[in-house]
């Protein structure tokens, strides 16, 4: 990954912060993500007509998918805090004065899946009441 590509530069401690922050909504997604695959096994088990269980599955899907998702931006946002620290490491005098390119596209990521998860989630929950 190139860190150096974007063209607007940031201070080293609003990436961080950034980081921190994604790392947290992650952590509380993939949390998220377990309770309403609960939810769905509690339906699932009270309701075995086919049409029901054709939005389990449709559910379960995109449960699986939006924990690969997760993965997959825990990933990014850790290799990019991963060169930070080594840079903080290796020139920490000057760290501080320093600015280093913008995550603009790993940023992009996170809104979106923020966005998705947000419809999946207002998706999952009125389907649910329907069954529960």
């Amino acid at each position: 990954m190139d860190h150096t590509a974007e063209k607007q530069l940031m201070r080293f401690e609003d990436l961080h912060t950034e980081h921190v922050e994604w790392f947290s909504t992650l952590d509380f997604a993939k949390s998220e993500m377990g309770i309403l695959e609960q939810r769905l096994e509690q339906i699932a088990q009270r309701n075995n007509k086919p049409e029901v269980m054709a939005q389990v599955e449709h559910f379960q899907n995109q449960f699986i998918r939006q924990r690969e998702v997760i993965d997959e931006l825990r990933h990014a946002v850790n290799e990019h805090e991963q060169f930070l620290q080594k840079e903080a490491t290796e020139r920490p005098e000057t760290i501080t004065h320093r600015r280093f390119g913008d995550h603009a596209v790993l940023r992009e990521q996170m809104t979106t899946f923020s966005k998705l998860l947000g419809e999946l989630r207002a998706e999952f929950q009125g389907w649910a009441t329907q069954w529960m």
